[in-house]
């Protein structure tokens, strides 16, 4: 069952922050390549120049929409690998010091029951 505040746990915080990171780089970098694309349509396109500015606007803000959505989903699955992987280490960790627990257990009785034969 899921817990009533879900959104609010420090794991999905930390995701809110990573996508909206993944957001603004993707925005920057998409929106440079749509301005040095619509600087080349302006220069070498009689039809990019005969379109109305909030066209051009329009074109210029899809591609930033465009990037930043693929950058925030890259940084989001990026994430999400690296704390299933963090999990995994500290679940492994986790049974590797119980089993050495265990095994410091079984020599300890080991050398009790050998010395109580002696």
């Amino acid at each position: 069952m899921r817990a009533h505040k879900a959104l609010e746990s420090e794991d999905a915080k930390e995701a809110q922050w990573e996508a909206a990171r993944g957001a603004a780089v993707g925005a920057v970098k998409w929106g440079a390549a749509s301005a040095v694309l619509g600087g080349v349509g302006y220069i070498f396109s009689p039809l990019y120049r005969g379109l109305t500015p909030q066209f051009k606007v329009y074109l210029q803000m899809s591609g930033m929409i465009l990037g930043s959505m693929i950058e925030a989903d890259y940084r989001m699955r990026q994430y999400e690998q690296r704390v299933r992987m963090q999990r995994r280490i500290a679940r492994d960790r986790a049974v590797w010091a119980n089993y050495e627990k265990e095994l410091m257990e079984i020599e300890s009785e080991a050398s009790s029951s050998s010395e109580q034969k002696k």
